[in-house]
């Protein structure tokens, strides 16, 4: 097959990468091979698969044709080397701490963090010894002050959830690289579409599969983007230890919904930016949280390093928490459901829900108020979200 250079992400997503069969040909749709373990005619190919990560596939914890496939086109579709393939996005976030880290290495990471990244990193604090410094601001002089000579790991997010604060990717990278500290980037919430964290500087790109790559809420999934194969290679012994790989029905699933990512991205953040404009012009909200509106303290470093504002906005209601259970409990075409990135809108209650590893305390150095609530804006139409928001609001102003 001719190979043709694919700049465009639309295009990238649609090509995604399919290896041709043994008579030449090669399918639309990347085939789903559900087999857990592959036979061998010589004893000396077999021992010679088990060798490393690329050799002939052997038992689906260490390879799989169908998981490889998404792992090569999550690496074109960022920009990276190679990547891995999990079961979950927490998955893929404890197969990295756990390969990179070691008793009295240091952590950096910042202070907004989704819940799950926030109590792995509390337990390998707790448990293991690794030390854990967060930083408040979003610049790189943040990092600079805190990072001492044992720091192993930057640890970001590009939007951070659910409060959207965007931080300053390449200065941050930047610092990180100048002290060879290895970075790591969370890049669910914007997708390779609104930004590729590899080409800022980053050395790693961690997704939750399950939200906007696979997109139709109905698949678990997790990666890690390199950008050299040598870290990769630090990496998947670990995984394959812990069992957190990807399993391929979950793979063929991601395969299927990334095609129509740009496409869906598209409307999130369109439906997005209307609802968050109406919001804050609401008299039962305080703030809202969306780095594309003016009014988000992150608005100028989102504008520069994201190519559109992201389908997850929060905002605070003035009634505290029952005011935000209130309005999750009002909303009739939003769902209440924990999860985001799907075609449908959900609605959550993070100081309940997602954040509730956090004490008070935490949950206000992390910006999220007892009345906030998280929306993951789906593709549905604008008018018809934004009644059903609007009457929701109304049962919080009569509560």
């Amino acid at each position: 097959m001719k190979e043709t250079r694919m700049k465009d992400i639309r295009t990238r997503a649609v090509h995604v990468v399919n290896e041709p069969l043994p008579g030449g040909s090669r399918p639309l749709s990347v085939p789903l091979v559900q087999s857990s373990a592959f036979a061998f005619d010589s004893a000396a190919e077999l021992a010679e698969a088990m060798a490393g990560p690329d050799g002939a596939y052997v038992y689906s914890r260490r390879g799989n044709p169908t998981v490889r496939a998404l792992e090569h086109t999550l690496a074109g579709l960022e920009g990276g080397a190679s990547a891995i393939a999990f079961a979950s996005g927490m998955g893929a976030i404890s197969g990295v701490l756990l390969a990179l880290l070691r008793p009295g290495d240091q952590v950096v990471a910042q202070r907004c963090l989704y819940g799950g990244t926030y109590a792995a990193l509390t337990d390998l604090a707790e448990r293991y010894g690794v030390e854990v410094t967060y930083i408040d601001g979003d610049g790189a002089d943040g990092f600079e002050a805190v990072a001492g000579p044992r720091a192993r790991l930057l640890l970001l997010e590009t939007i951070a959830n659910p409060t959207g604060r965007v931080p300053d990717l390449p200065g941050l990278l930047a610092a990180a690289r100048r002290r060879n500290v290895v970075s790591a980037v969370d890049n669910s919430l914007a997708s390779p579409v609104l930004c590729r964290p590899l080409e800022l500087g980053a050395d790693i790109v961690l997704h939750s599969t399950t939200k906007y790559l696979a997109g139709h809420s109905d698949v678990l999934g997790g990666a890690a983007v390199f950008a050299d194969d040598a870290l990769r290679r630090r990496v998947w012994p670990r995984t394959v230890e812990l069992g957190a790989c990807a399993d391929p029905f979950a793979a063929w699933l991601t395969l299927r919904g990334i095609p129509t990512l740009p496409l869906r991205m598209r409307e999130h953040c369109a439906n997005a930016g209307l609802l968050a404009a109406r919001l804050a012009a609401h008299r039962a909200v305080t703030a809202v949280h969306w780095p594309w509106l003016a009014s988000h303290p992150s608005y100028a470093t989102a504008r520069a390093v994201l190519s559109g504002g992201g389908g997850l906005l929060s905002f605070d209601l003035a009634g505290g928490r029952p005011a935000g259970r209130a309005f999750v409990e009002a909303v009739r075409v939003a769902r209440l459901a924990l999860s985001l990135g799907g075609v449908e809108t959900l609605v959550t209650h993070p100081a309940t829900t997602s954040h509730r590893e956090l004490d008070g305390p935490a949950l206000a150095a992390a910006g999220i108020g007892a009345g906030l609530v998280r929306m993951s804006v789906g593709i549905e139409d604008p008018e018809d979200l934004w009644r059903d928001v609007e009457q929701a609001l109304s049962v919080v102003l009569l509560g």
